[in-house]
């Protein structure tokens, strides 16, 4: 899967492109270059991404953290907090979002 956020951080109500690009694991990208490698896994219709913690291209220090990606009325994904921290999910053996929810 590959999660690509606008922005060099994820913030509530940012918006993340989600496509399943048949790789095994989870790239996480950001607007200014920088890549990382996540988890993820579906719960129900939204998806819960936990970003490690790094530095954006600017050398600024980022928090690890756990969000939910939710479609928006408009059909695109945004991202919310989640509700815990930490590690834990797992992008290994989680089911795919179908096909056609992805964009």
């Amino acid at each position: 899967m590959r999660f690509a956020f606008t922005h060099s951080h994820a913030f509530p109500g940012s918006r993340v492109a989600v496509e399943e690009d048949g790789a095994e694991g989870c790239l996480v990208e950001f607007g200014d270059g920088t890549t990382v490698i996540g988890r993820w896994r579906c719960d129900g219709e939204a998806i819960e991404l936990e970003i490690p913690a790094y530095r954006t291209a600017r050398g600024n220090p980022v928090d690890a953290r756990r969000w939910r990606l939710v479609r928006s009325t408009g059909g695109e994904w945004r991202s919310r907090r989640s509700g815990q921290d930490g590690p834990g999910l797992s992008g290994e053996g989680a089911p795919s979002p179908a096909r056609s929810d992805l964009r």
